[in-house]
């Protein structure tokens, strides 16, 4: 099985989400996993994607791709598709992932399974489980022939890499015009340095409207980084200013799937339920009794965040202390 893996950097450095991709692309035994890694200055990466998989990998470096674009990104793959032929292209449903994979999908006019939890091979096609209604049923869904996946960040655990191996290196040669790209990135505001991005950090602590003013989510912020997490939000804390939109967790903002999600003030509502209901464990903080979150939650609690999000946060200082 010839498997093509589109690794995602950052600031020149990989995303979570390639290692995952590797990690699946390995669970499905494949004979030969090329890795493509695009953009500028991104070629120091290449020796990391074959610690954690990759026979190969498909270095595409270009001025031109030194900012993600659909146009750039999609010429690009498609160029290296039709090159190597891969029976699968593993992407994540990232932001770039969801943007790329249905224009290379209808470019090549390859079956796509966009939003996957799991992902298998039985012999002779491809068979995905995605959530479909806002995760209120899943959906097996499979592909005979060249297929297009997506894989959800976080479903996939990352394998322990083996700084033995070494995969093949090769430049990518590649044919791109400023022609080709019709859309081009003028600037980049960056989160804040070392911030962890919502949809990669295995605990999320998310705030809702309960909170009652952008001045009081210092609590939710406390919480997240004694636990080591990120901080989310709800869409209406978003949609009153309180929240940068980076950090909704929701069908209109990110979805996520931590080891641990801290739902905190959030009533959960369908549409939020749609970006939390595949974390591993959803512990829920609400004063109503009968908020749909209770439904989704491995644990809740029935409480004033403002009591209990002080005393928790204290509590796992006082454990991490006790620990070192």
């Amino acid at each position: 099985m010839n498997i093509l893996v589109i690794a995602e950097t950052k600031d020149g450095t990989l995303r979570k989400t390639s290692l995952e991709m590797l990690s699946q692309a390995k669970a499905l035994n494949g004979s030969s996993i090329t890795a493509a890694l695009i953009g500028k200055g991104v070629a120091g990466q290449a020796a990391r994607l074959g610690h954690y998989g990759a026979h190969k990998v498909l270095v595409a470096e270009h001025d031109l791709l030194e900012h993600y674009t659909t146009d750039g990104y999609t010429k690009v793959i498609k160029d290296m598709v039709d090159q190597i032929q891969p029976d699968l292209v593993l992407f994540a449903a990232s932001s770039n992932g969801k943007d790329l994979a249905p224009r290379l999908s209808a470019r090549l006019d390859a079956g796509l399974i966009s939003d996957a939890i799991e992902l298998s091979h039985d012999g002779s096609k491809f068979v995905a489980v995605r959530p479909m209604y806002a995760g209120k049923a899943y959906a097996k869904v499979s592909i005979q022939g060249k297929a297009l996946v997506s894989l959800r960040p976080n479903v996939t655990p990352v394998a322990a890499p083996d700084e033995s191996r070494s995969a093949e290196v090769m430049s990518f040669a590649v044919n791109l015009s400023d022609a080709d790209i019709r859309a081009k990135v003028v600037s980049v505001e960056k989160a804040d340095a070392g911030k962890l991005d919502v949809a990669e950090a295995d605990i999320v602590v998310t705030g809702g409207r309960g909170f009652k003013g952008p001045e009081n989510f210092h609590l939710v912020e406390a919480l997240a980084n004694a636990m080591g997490g990120a901080v989310g939000a709800s869409r209406a804390v978003v949609d009153a200013g309180w929240r940068p939109h980076g950090e909704q967790v929701g069908q209109t903002g990110k979805t996520v799937s931590p080891t641990l999600y801290v739902a905190c003030a959030v009533s959960g509502a369908m549409q939020h339920l749609a970006g939390m209901s595949s974390s591993k464990n959803i512990v829920a903080i609400n004063t109503d009794p009968d908020a749909p979150i209770f439904k989704a939650a491995t644990y809740g609690l029935v409480g004033d965040v403002f009591e209990i999000l002080p005393q928790l946060t204290e509590a796992v200082k006082q454990i991490k202390a006790s620990n070192n």
